[in-house]
This record gives C-alpha cells, sequence and structure tokens, in this order.
C-alpha cells in the first residue's frame, strides 16, 4: 500500500515520488513489545529482590522499603495530578466564550488547532509525566517519612529555640521535604494555567491586551497560594539559622543569625502573608493593582530585610567587636559538636614528653611492649599474595586486616595481620560464562600472621594458612562464597562441579558442592527466566548445568550484603574477616549519622576517611557530609552461608531507635552477639577518623582560644608516601599501654601536629577491646607547647639522615633493591614517645616478578628532651635498634655497633651522597643509550664518592649519637620510600 507525497513532480515530469506505507499494525505492535520488555525487566527485578531479601530471612525488610516507596509514589503522584490537572481543567473552563484574532494571536492560534484536537491525549501524558517524576523524587525520600513517623526525642535542647534535638534531625528534613513539593505542585500549575489561558485567548501576550476575569482570579489565588507557602517556608527557615556557616561559627547561628537573620525571617513571614491576602483580595476585586502591590513589597522588603540588614549587622556591629560579639555562639558550637561526635568524654592529659626514667628502665619498659606492628597490612599483602595464594586465581585485599588472637602457650590475645584467600575468577584465556559462574565460584581459606613477630628471614610469621588450612584457629570452613572478589553472581548445587582447591592427588584440583543454604532456588523456568532478565543472560535460561537443586548466590559482597539489608546505615567500608567457631565471619561497622544536628560542625565522610590505605576514603552507603555520628550496629555476613545478623552495639541512639521502630526485629540486642565473636569486635577507623578531625580543633574549650584557632592542630601527612603525595597518615591498630592505665590494651592511634607546624602536638588513643571496661575511652596526650618535638615527617628526616642507614639504604637503593618504609608507629613510653618503623627489602619488579617485601631492617626513635633530644636506632633487629635508643650491656647508646646512630649528617656527607646520587642517575642514562663505557665510569665515580661520604662520617660515628632534631631537619637526597627502585642489571658491571 503506498501514498503519494504532495509537492513538485520529479525533474523532467513523470510519475510523484512514492514512498513505503507501514501497515497499521507496525507501530503499536513495536510499542506493546517495548512496554512489555520494560515491565518484564521491572517485574523481574521486584521479584528477583523479593527473593534475595527471603533467602536472608528478611521479607519485612523488602515490604517496609518497598511499601514506603510506592505509598510515597502513590500519593505524591496522586496529589500533583489532581493539582495540577484540576487547574487545567478550569482553566480550559474558564476560557473565553470566542476565541480573539488578530495578527498577535496568529502564532498561539496555530499551535492551538494542532493540540485542541488531542487536548485530552496531551493532557493525560503530561499529568503521568508530572505524576512519575515526582512520585519518584517522593519516593527517593522514603528514609525521611520512615524516620518523621518513628521519630523518637533525643531528650537534648538545642540552645538557640529549646526545643528537643529530634525536632531538627527529623521533624525539619520532613517539613522542608513537604514545603517543596507543595511549591512545586503549586507553580507547575500556575504556569500550565496560564499556558492555557494563553492558548485559549484568556490571557494574551500582546502589551496592551487585558486577561480575561476568570484568568485574572485564577491566577491571582494560585500566586496568592504560592505567596502563602513562602510565607509557611520563611517561618521554617526560621530555625535552619542553627545550620548557618556565616561567620566564624562553622556550624549554627551566629551573633548575626540571631540578632538580624532570625527576626528578618519573622518579618518576611507576616510580610508574605499580608502579600497573600493582596493576591486573594485581587482575585476576589478582579484588579491587579493590590496583587502588583503585594509583589512589589515582597521583592522590596525581601532585599532590604532578608539581604540588606543582615549584611549591615554583620559588618558594622559584628565585624569590630567580633570576638566578643561571637564568643557564647562560638561556645554552643564547642559544646554540641563534641556530644555529637562523642568526644566529650574525652581525657585531656598533660605528658611532659621527655624521660622521665634511667634507660636501663626505659629498655626494659620497651621490651615489653607487646606490640609495634612489625607487619605493614598494607606491605604485607604482597608477602601473602607470594606467599600464600598458591593459585593465580585467588587474591588477598590489597590492604590486610588487624585483629586478634590467642594461640600458642600464652592465653594473652595476640595482634594478627589477617586476610582471605579469595577468589579473583578463572585464568586468563579461560574466561567464559561456566568458568566464570559455575565453576571459579569460590575462594578457600583464612590466613594470619602475628604483627610483632616475623621468621629469621623477614617473612611473615603465619599462624593459619595453606590448603587444606593447617594452623591454630581450628578453622573447619574455610570456603568463601560471599567475599569482596569473583563474580557478581555464581550458581551452584547442580550439576556442574565447582573447583573447591588445587589437590594434585586428585587430578589437579579437589571439587565441591554447596550445601550452604545460601542463596536463591533457580531450578524452576519462570525463576531462570527471571534472572536471566535480571543479569542480561541468556545462558542462565538454556545452560543444562543448571538443575532443579541449584541454587544462584548474587549480592556477594559483605558490604553489599549489609547495606540492603539495611539501607539507613552508613557502613565501614573495610569490613575485615574473623574466624568464629571454626567459619569465617565478616564483621561490619554499622553508623547512624544525620547532617541536622543543630550546632555541630559538618564534615565529609569521604574526605576525613582518605588516608594511605584508603585514599578514596573509608565510608560507604549514607556518607557524604555529617555533623552526628554514632556506632550503633556491628553486622556479621556468614562468607558461607551469606547469612547477615545486625546486632545493636553500645547504647541505641535516637536514630537506631527510630530505624528500630521502622524495621521491628531487624537489629538483635548486644546480648545476641556470640560469645566467640566479642573478643574480634573493635573500635571502628570511619568513627576514629571522624573524632581525630573534630578533636583537631574541638580540644579547645575556651572560647577565645578557639576563636584565635592558634592552638588548633592537624592530622599530619604520612611521611612514607612517595614523592611530594600529601595523604593524611592513616591510625593504627595495636597494642599497648597508655599512661596510668593496665594493662595493655588493643587501641586505635594517631598523631597532631600543630596547624602548619611539622612538629608532635598531642597523641590520642582509644580503647578497642570490647571486653574491657574501658571501651571507647579516648585519651589525648597534650604535648608542650614550648617545645618542639619531632614529628612523624621530622623523625622519617631523621632516620634517613642517620649515616649508617643512610648509606645502608642507598647501596639497596642503588643496587637493585627496593626499599619500603613500613607504618610509622609511636608509642608513650617512659614519659616521652617511641617510634619504630620497620624497613622492608625486594628485589626491583625489573629484576623479579616474584618479589615481595622482606623485613630486614628496623629504625626506632625515642626523644628524650632537654639537651639530650632525640636518639635514633638502625639495625637488623628490634632488639638492635632499640638498643642503640636505650642501650645495651656492651654498647651505650648511640654506639659504633652495627646500625649506629651517628649524630646529624655533616654538609660534606650530604654533598657526597648528592654526587653518588648525580653519578648513579648519569650511569642510568648512559646504560639506556646503550653507552657501557660510560656508565662503567660512572658507577666507578659513584662508589667513590660513596667512599668519601662514609670516611667524612667517621668522626661522626665516634662521638656522640644522639640527634637533636630541631624544626626542620637537613633532608638527605634519597628516591621516594616506596618508588620502585632501579632494575638489577643497572647495579652490575658489563
Amino acid at each position: 500500500m503506498t501514498f503519494r507525497v504532495p509537492g513538485p513532480h520529479p525533474p523532467g515530469g513523470g510519475r510523484p515520488v512514492v514512498l513505503p506505507r507501514w501497515p497499521k499494525f507496525v507501530v503499536p505492535t513495536v510499542l506493546i513489545i517495548v512496554a512489555a520488555a520494560i515491565l518484564l525487566a521491572i517485574i523481574a527485578g521486584i521479584w528477583t529482590d523479593f527473593l534475595w531479601y527471603r533467602s536472608v530471612h528478611q521479607t519485612r525488610v523488602f515490604g517496609t522499603t518497598y511499601g514506603t516507596k510506592w505509598l510515597l509514589f502513590a500519593i505524591t503522584g496522586l496529589f500533583m495530578t489532581v493539582v495540577v490537572g484540576s487547574n487545567i481543567w478550569l482553566a480550559y473552563r474558564l476560557r473565553p466564550d470566542v476565541v480573539p484574532g488578530g495578527a498577535d494571536h496568529q502564532g498561539v492560534e496555530a499551535y492551538r488547532q494542532a493540540i485542541d484536537p488531542h487536548r485530552r491525549g496531551v493532557m493525560i501524558v503530561l499529568l503521568g509525566l508530572i505524576a512519575l517524576v515526582t512520585g519518584l523524587a517522593a519516593a527517593s525520600n522514603w528514609q525521611t517519612w520512615l524516620l518523621f513517623v518513628n521519630r523518637v526525642p533525643f531528650g537534648q535542647k538545642d540552645p538557640q529555640f529549646h526545643l528537643d534535638i529530634s525536632f531538627f534531625v527529623f521533624d525539619y528534613p520532613f517539613l522542608r521535604m513537604a514545603l517543596s513539593f507543595l511549591f512545586a505542585a503549586v507553580l507547575l500549575a500556575l504556569i500550565l494555567a496560564a499556558a492555557v489561558h494563553v492558548l485559549y485567548g484568556g490571557l494574551r501576550l500582546a502589551r496592551r491586551a487585558r486577561p480575561s476575569r476568570g484568568a485574572k482570579a485564577q491566577l491571582f489565588v494560585l500566586a496568592g497560594i504560592f505567596v502563602a507557602l513562602k510565607a509557611a517556608a520563611y517561618w521554617v527557615d526560621r530555625y535552619g539559622i542553627n545550620f548557618s556557616q556565616r561567620g566564624v561559627v562553622q556550624t549554627g547561628a551566629s551573633y548575626t543569625d540571631v540578632h538580624a537573620v532570625l527576626p528578618a525571617k519573622t518579618v518576611l513571614a507576616v510580610i508574605a502573608v499580608i502579600c497573600a491576602v493582596l493576591f486573594l483580595a485581587g482575585a476576589a476585586r478582579r484588579s491587579p493593582l493590590l496583587p502588583a502591590i503585594g509583589f512589589g513589597l515582597l521583592v522590596l522588603s525581601a532585599v532590604l530585610i532578608g539581604g540588606v540588614y543582615p549584611f549591615i549587622i554583620q559588618q558594622f556591629v559584628v565585624g569590630p567587636n567580633q570576638q566578643v560579639k561571637e564568643r557564647p555562639y562560638i561556645s554552643r558550637e564547642i559544646g554540641s559538636t563534641r556530644t555529637a561526635y562523642a568526644v566529650d568524654g574525652a581525657q585531656v592529659v598533660r605528658y611532659p614528653a621527655s624521660a622521665t626514667q634511667p634507660r636501663a628502665a626505659l629498655a626494659k619498659e620497651a621490651a615489653a611492649v607487646p606490640d609495634f606492628r612489625l607487619q605493614d597490612p598494607d606491605i604485607s599483602s604482597a608477602a601473602f599474595q607470594q606467599l600464600q595464594q598458591v593459585k593465580g586465581y585467588y587474591h588477598f585485599a590489597g590492604v590486610l586486616a588487624m585483629d586478634r588472637y590467642v594461640f600458642g602457650p600464652t592465653p594473652v590475645p595476640q595482634d594478627t595481620v589477617v586476610g582471605v584467600r579469595d577468589m579473583a575468577g578463572p585464568p586468563a584465556g579461560q574466561v567464559n560464562w561456566i568458568n566464570t559462574h559455575l565453576i571459579y565460584t569460590h575462594g578457600y581459606g583464612f590466613v594470619a600472621a602475628t604483627a610483632a613477630q616475623t621468621q629469621p628471614n623477614g617473612n611473615p610469621n603465619f599462624i593459619e594458612g595453606d590448603i587444606p588450612p593447617s594452623g591454630q584457629l581450628d578453622l573447619t570452613q574455610p570456603r568463601v562464597y560471599f567475599g569482596h572478589e569473583g563474580a557478581n553472581y555464581v550458581i551452584v548445587g547442580g550439576r556442574q562441579p565447582e573447583l573447591d582447591y588445587p589437590n594434585e592427588s586428585s587430578g589437579g584440583q579437589h571439587n565441591n558442592t554447596y550445601h550452604g543454604g545460601g542463596g536463591v532456588p533457580v531450578g524452576s523456568f519462570g525463576d531462570r527466566l527471571l534472572f536471566a532478565v535480571k543479569f542480561r543472560e541468556l545462558n542462565i535460561l538454556i545452560s543444562g548445568a543448571i538443575d532443579s537443586s541449584s541454587r544462584i548466590l548474587y549480592v556477594r559482597d559483605p558490604l553489599a550484603r549489609v547495606q540492603k539489608v539495611a539501607p539507613f546505615l552508613t557502613l565501614d567500608g573495610d569490613p575485615y574477616p574473623v574466624v568464629v567457631g571454626g567459619q569465617i565471619l565478616w564483621v561490619v561497622d554499622g553508623y547512624t549519622t544525620t547532617n541536622d544536628y543543630p550546632y555541630s560542625k559538618r564534615i565529609s565522610l569521604d574526605q576525613t576517611t582518605s588516608n594511605t590505605y584508603s585514599p578514596g576514603g573509608l565510608a560507604t552507603g549514607r556518607s557524604g557530609e555529617v555533623n552526628y555520628i554514632r556506632n550503633s550496629v556491628k553486622a556479621t555476613v556468614n562468607a558461607y552461608t551469606g547469612a547477615v545478623h545486625l546486632y545493636q552495639w553500645g547504647k541505641a541512639s535516637p536514630i537506631l531507635q527510630s530505624w528500630k521502630k521502622s524495621f521491628p526485629g531487624l537489629i538483635l540486642p548486644k546480648s545476641e552477639i556470640p560469645s566467640q565473636l566479642m573478643p574480634h569486635l573493635r573500635y571502628p577507623e570511619v568513627l576514629f577518623d571522624a573524632q581525630r578531625q573534630i578533636l583537631s580543633q574541638f580540644h579547645v574549650l575556651d572560647p577565645a582560644s578557639f576563636y584565635g584557632g592558634q592552638n588548633f592542630w592537624a592530622i599530619p601527612d604520612d611521611p612514607t608516601v612517595p614523592g611530594n603525595i600529601k595523604i593524611s597518615q592513616p591510625p593504627y591498630y595495636m597494642t599497648l599501654s597508655m599512661p596510668g592505665a593496665a594493662p595493655p590494651q588493643f587501641s586505635l592511634t594517631t598523631l597532631f601536629t600543630p596547624r602548619n607546624r611539622p612538629n608532635l602536638a598531642a597523641y590520642m588513643a582509644v580503647n578497642s577491646n570490647p571486653l574491657s571496661l574501658g571501651y571507647g575511652q579516648i585519651t589525648l596526650l597534650q604535648l608542650p607547647q614550648d617545645t618542639a618535638i619531632p614529628g612523624p615527617q621530622q623523625v622519617q628526616n631523621n632516620f634517613e639522615a642517620t649515616t649508617a642507614a643512610s648509606e645502608q639504604l642507598t647501596l639497596l637503593r642503588h643496587g637493585g633493591s627496593k626499599v619500603t618504609l613500613g607504618n610509622l608507629v609511636t608509642v608513650p613510653l617512659g614519659g616521652s614517645l617511641l617510634s619504630v618503623e620497620p624497613v622492608y627489602v625486594s628485589a626491583s619488579s625489573a629484576a623479579s616478578s616474584g618479589s615481595y617485601p622482606q623485613l630486614k631492617k628496623f629504625f626506632t626513635f625515642y626523644y628524650y628532651g632537654g639537651s639530650i633530644g632525640g636518639q635514633v636506632g638502625f639495625g637488623d633487629s628490634l632488639a638492635q635498634a632499640l638498643a642503640q635508643v636505650f642501650g645495651s650491656a656492651g654498647q651505650a647508646p648511640g654506639g659504633t655497633g652495627t646500625g649506629g646512630t651517628g649524630g646529624h649528617v655533616s654538609a660534606a656527607v650530604l654533598q657526597f651522597l648528592a654526587q653518588a646520587e648525580k653519578d648513579y642517575n648519569n650511569a642510568q642514562a648512559a646504560l639506556r643509550t646503550g653507552n657501557l663505557g660510560q656508565y662503567y665510569q660512572d658507577i666507578l665515580q659513584m662508589k667513590a664518592a660513596l667512599d668519601q661520604a662514609r670516611n667524612a662520617a667517621a668522626p661522626a660515628k665516634s662521638g656522640s649519637g644522639g640527634t637533636k632534631p630541631t624544626g626542620s631537619p637537613s633532608p638527605v637526597p634519597s628516591p621516594a620510600s616506596r618508588a620502585p627502585s632501579p632494575s638489577a642489571s643497572a647495579s652490575h658491571s658489563p
């Protein structure tokens, strides 16, 4: 069938152009198919979600979340449809009986003629789109609604309005949300009603044209309602000054907010009510005069009262005497912030930072420190990978976890570095659907090594590992079906046997069939169809390896599983594995947060938790800006069954109580935590990161001192990071004794430096042992402000400036080895501070692809204070390095034994070392160009320069070994501590 296109005939005459005509049923059929596909995808997503929640026995969470979203979607969509649709209908009913003509209306008339025959369809589509968009927006705010309807009081009042904190956390966000939708409804109704009046002539765009009486009445009423809503918004915004960031108060009402903005909002609310009445009066009188007066009054008031008046108060009242005027408001912020971040109970202890004991007593105390954290979890991962990976398809996390286990003859828990042998996927060249999703389904094994000891060759001292597992932790179920790595879904329990672990006696591998009970049955055709749609994979539907006993495991990452069960929690992004009852459990810390706590400083969790171990930040889920945080939940995920359990931790915060009302039975009481799990719980790092960020300023309690900021601290950069990269030093888990406390406790520690200064200001630790009465107690050791105590970067400079160390490290770095500096940990000792840093050595990557860091050297630094200053130790063992700092039989501190410290490096030594560095770089350049003769000459010159440096340093060795750091110690030229070293081939002569 064809149709003719009107228009001119083809050149030269002939028949008109004839185009094919689609049959009438093609377009509707395509639309039906597209709609059916979209509907099937939606049904597949919802139904498979329900099946997942049913598999973890949390269908009530599914019902509450989906039910709330659908309810908000329906109510908001219906409300918007009624408000907007009724105004469109009313505008159409109020149209003039005769459509006006004239040249000015011709363009509009063309649109009217095109739309009018299809006005019902256009209206249905338009209202449907409005309902869809606004309904989805409302559904995304389901958590705000649930917190509002299930709110509980905080039992504390804000300092400005004397309202319970719950009003600002629960009510205020809901009121703002409700106002935003009311504004949207009235504004859309106003715009679309005006469009209908223009379309049908009730409102003309010509200069002198008068609108119809009906158009004026309707639009004035809608404008009056909009202004009335603005009055309500002004009134609600009065409470928003508690989150103002004006002036020196970082979050909260300042002097200007209280004495200018607050009364201005009140006056503007009254004026807006008056203006709304004028608009309604104008609608009744059919006169634009009163609405025009109201509109002008509202705009003028907003500019003068809402803008100019606060500006004048800030500039001419507050500015000249800001410290006095802002003092009470700074005090409010200090108190509220410390409460919101749970640091109001932190103990501040004046610490002398100078030795209070003789050297022999210090040496004895240092020997009694249970853990110096010699195994850096970041660096040790490579050793775990090389020594315990077994096969290339297994993988360990880039940063391992710290935990405690009781093993060996002593009943005391010992710090351990732990990791899970997770499944990375099929080997290269073997990647296909069956291998990825049916055979390589799970990881295998748990590996642990002591944090404070190593083997004689520098390898980790493993207490659990190997395949099959062997060790001291009684691991009976080593299979890891739910972990960080591997495919997003696997299908298990069917005809296809799974790879369990490599085993030469079983034909190269030992097979396994899953019997953990986790996942969702996928034997029926309907379920297979829905999962095929969900994962966009046809093989799920047609594969013969899937039978009635098959189960599909998806949402396998521990973080994702907890987030799905408890979407209202902010989660610690570093879950750690523990062995409990012979099985592997993942422990996830959950936080209740808000950014609506009055007068509490807001921080970005992403930036606050960014450090060497987690450059992108640790917090996941409801992260972003917060100004209140509690570690309210400890969650576990069984690595074999996938079972998820959430336990209340500590006293339930009001936010957690609201969520418990929203999801009854989801969060179990603390008493149900398994007794074997309790010793492995710890103080969470995200909370500690937030608290150390807050305490860097809010340890200052006096408003005048806070205003000046001279005592503010900073979190130091990690001195072991290569190059000029500036990133915060992470907090460190380790067992130590704080001054005046006994016995040693598993703790989380960090350092502070004065703002914009490299020296040390304070030491912070929190008790991380859940079995002790002091769990969660924060202690701040505040150091003297009149003494320049070396900070981390200065200590690191002292390490590298020590003669013996600089020589040995230079030779290692230039001899085909890679030197990696481990975590610089600091512990209080004998009235001062002792720092320890492990030094790892590995073959360069060019020399050996199987290279991994081995612990070979140790740095120590102790600050004695006074005229002695600090002393550096460097040796092949920790005991040797400590002996150089504290002294030992037959050797005075700072002696000339192996690894002797020496004093500051002289200018001559630095000059010779710089020349050696230059000669080495020249040798590398000659080698790259193939000039072996020049390369040989440069290597000889480098050796000569190193010999001269050694000879120049010899007199310094015979003197005092004390190193008294200054504010800016002299650095030594050396490659970045963690940068790859030159290839091994460069160190050999041709």
